[in-house]
């Protein structure tokens, strides 16, 4: 007897888990921007309405219903046209996080209790004047591990941000910080700074790792950011934000692994039904879609690369890596189109975590493992096509090449040394080309090699004879966007001028120098 009693308690606790509930509400254009429905403000149709799995869309009235359970968020999905409210932080707030009896008890806290589903979750939109011409800021990661490392990512990288004209929204890729999840409020405060709607997703710095199941380890991001999986429209654009952390890692249940739950896979699933074809699809997770060893599920890509099929226009972002490269899946890789897939995995804020020496503000040079400086990523789209940009924090727009030469050689002899170019956007098969003292132009040689600079930076720690100010940087990656040329063995004596001239992915060119002295005995 006591056995069928603890039976039924465990099935009706099971049951009570995973019941399903109907939540109703309306979606309505806010006109006065008060946060709720007036009797003069009529509902907006054909809004997608998720539960982050399944997506429907609201009736004439500006109605939805949908199954949600207790975990759920119900979130909409901002059609173009219309803003939805900002928070102090210009976080989005597109959610009603339905967890009855809150999150579980975690090291870092997720949601308060939210008692009994509201009678009807309404949300209100504004209309908004969205140009098919814009431009967006995508931020890798900024992954501070405390709050000095904060100060270093207000300073080096928002500061010069704050108030950013002809840039409609922001994104950040994940990592926001550094397993201290109590520095989400700290990231918050210092990425409002800049003053633009920003969407953030998570990265596997900003996971709960006290949990058991994948599905809860976002219980402290949700209760800051809102939902780790969603999606937004904007004129002809349509994004996708994907959690891609599985943890623990179904393998062995140790460490995490790249990739998508069902879940997930559903949502993009019927999220892509209400998606007209022609749109630009972004697609902005954490870790990259490429390998690294086995870095990521690959039944997962090949189902995500399904679902794009009948998409022309997409490109996807990813950060993590803390380093930058350019990547193009084709069929052999399971891309399901002639034209390729470009992936972007982009450089970080935080640059190589913070390392390297101090500039002349205090402020770690933090040069990436492949040479690439620390920085940001400027997205220009035009309808549904579009163009990135690297911004070098702290340069200007012009600096995309780092033209390495060595500052002295002796005349008339051969040397090892030669001519690097590190071109920070440039992947194989750009056309890189260099020429000395304005004479002929040369082609230059792709390699897959270390950035030359990088590594002088580096082994400066180790033969320096007094300490120095900041952190060793970290061992060094090869570049994917590096380019070389042997230096002539008969350069005169003098000063001589190297320029370095390259032709990016969307045609545009782009230029670099130094200077190489050549000396007699």
């Amino acid at each position: 007897m006591k056995k069928l009693i603890c039976s039924v308690i465990l099935i009706s606790l099971f049951s009570s888990l995973y019941a399903q509930e109907i939540a109703k509400g309306v979606i309505y254009e806010d006109g006065n921007g008060n946060g709720k429905k007036d009797r003069n403000e009529k509902g907006i149709s054909g809004v997608a309405v998720s539960n982050g799995e399944d997506v429907v869309t609201t009736n004439e009235k500006g109605e939805y219903s949908l199954e949600v359970k207790d975990g759920d968020l119900i979130f909409v999905i901002k059609p173009s046209g219309y803003s939805v409210p900002l928070n102090e932080y210009n976080f989005p707030q597109h959610f009603y996080i339905h967890k009855p009896s809150g999150s579980p008890d975690l090291k870092y806290k997720g949601s308060d209790p939210t008692g009994p589903l509201p009678k009807s979750v309404d949300f209100g939109l504004k209309k908004a004047d969205e140009k098919k011409k814009f431009t967006s800021l995508i931020f890798g990661d900024p992954q501070p591990y405390n709050m000095e490392e904060v100060g270093y990512f207000q300073r080096a990288i928002v500061e010069e941000l704050e108030g950013v004209q002809g840039v409609e929204f922001g994104i950040a890729m994940g990592d926001l910080v550094g397993d201290d999840l109590s520095l989400f409020p700290a990231y918050s405060e210092v990425v409002s700074k800049i003053g633009i709607p920003w969407y953030n997703i998570m990265g596997n710095h900003d996971h709960n790792f006290d949990v058991t199941e994948d599905r809860l380890g976002d219980e402290t991001f949700e209760a800051h950011f809102g939902p780790s999986t969603y999606a937004f429209n904007y004129a002809d654009v349509h994004v996708i934000m994907l959690e891609n952390i599985l943890y623990p890692d179904p393998r062995d249940g140790v460490g995490y692994w790249g990739g998508f739950r069902p879940d997930q896979l559903a949502f993009i699933e019927n999220d892509l039904k209400y998606v007209p074809k022609d749109k630009l699809i972004i697609l902005s997770m954490h870790i990259p879609l490429f390998e690294e060893g086995d870095s990521f599920r690959d039944e997962d890509r090949d189902k995500l690369f399904e679902l794009l099929a009948e998409f022309p226009n997409t490109m996807s972002f990813s950060a993590h890596t803390h380093y930058q490269r350019q990547d193009f899946f084709g069929k052999e890789e399971g891309w399901k189109q002639e034209k390729p897939h470009h992936h972007y995995n982009i450089g970080t804020p935080s640059g190589d975590w913070y390392k390297g020496l101090l500039d002349e503000r205090g402020l770690p040079v933090s040069t990436m493992r492949d040479g690439t400086p620390k920085g940001y990523v400027f997205l220009d789209v035009d309808g549904n096509q579009y163009k990135a940009r690297y911004q070098v924090a702290g340069k200007s727009a012009e600096y995309q090449i780092d033209v390495f030469a060595p500052k002295l050689i002796e005349q008339g002899k051969r040397t090892t040394s030669a001519i690097f170019a590190n071109f920070f956007l440039g992947t194989e098969g750009n056309q890189v080309r260099y020429r000395i003292n304005d004479g002929n132009w040369s082609n230059m040689n792709f390699v897959d090699d270390y950035d030359p600079k990088y590594l002088v930076d580096l082994f400066q720690w180790d033969t320096t004879e007094e300490l120095l100010d900041g952190k060793r940087p970290s061992l060094p990656q090869k570049s994917k966007h590096l380019w070389r040329a042997n230096i002539p063995a008969n350069l005169p004596t003098g000063m001589h001028t190297i320029e370095v001239e390259a032709i990016d992915m969307y045609g545009q060119k782009h230029t670099g120098t130094t200077k190489m002295e050549v000396r007699s005995r």
